[in-house]
């Protein structure tokens, strides 16, 4: 609700300003401009996404994903010993964090909420210490294969889409090192104030 009052009100000003100015025509072009833009990106991303959704699906059917989520269950035990507890919610904490590694955010999506809505049962409308490092895993991420970015980026000519990978694994790993970090510290900083 707040984004279409955000978007309205920068239309909305646009629209003045270009009216004060003497410059309306201007404003219309790159409105018109904009929207070719934004359908060409969708067209050429839409083509990379289904690529790799399609290569996803090939993996699960051979098995590959099942194996990648069964490889993280050891550390996920480690990391989330409550959840390990329950076989299915473990399974979709291994398949989240299996398909961001392989950069399907979209893919990973349905499998953490299915699993954070498992951890949730019996934790009375608060998050659990569980819960929020199951967050931090799915929102930090690491990633090995940055598909959805190396599609925008080919999507906007680049001729190597994908030599951003040193940077997307170490910008990936600290991002996850650091959340967890900081979910830890504030876990016993909750603890002490009990």
């Amino acid at each position: 609700m707040a984004m279409s009052w955000i978007w309205g009100g920068m239309v909305i000003l646009s629209l003045l300003f270009g009216a004060a100015t003497g410059r309306i025509d201007a404003v219309s072009e790159a409105a018109l401009s904009g929207a070719q833009n934004a359908v060409e990106l969708s067209l050429s991303m839409a083509g990379v996404l289904c690529l790799w959704s399609g290569i996803m699906e090939i993996m699960r059917v051979c098995g590959l994903t099942d194996g990648l989520a069964r490889g993280f269950r050891p550390l996920m035990r480690r990391l989330l010993p409550e959840a390990s507890r329950d076989s299915e919610t473990l399974a979709a904490v291994s398949a989240n964090v299996s398909a961001n590694l392989l950069g399907l955010g979209n893919a990973a999506t349905p499998l953490g909420i299915q699993a954070a809505r498992r951890m949730a049962r019996g934790c009375g409308g608060v998050a659990s210490d569980e819960l929020c490092r199951l967050v931090v895993l799915n929102t930090a991420s690491i990633q090995l294969l940055p598909t959805t970015i190396a599609s925008v980026r080919a999507a906007a000519g680049c001729k190597t889409p994908f030599d951003i990978l040193p940077a997307v694994w170490l910008s990936s790993v600290l991002s996850v090192v650091v959340g967890l970090a900081a979910a830890w510290l504030l876990s016993l900083a909750g603890r002490r104030r009990q």
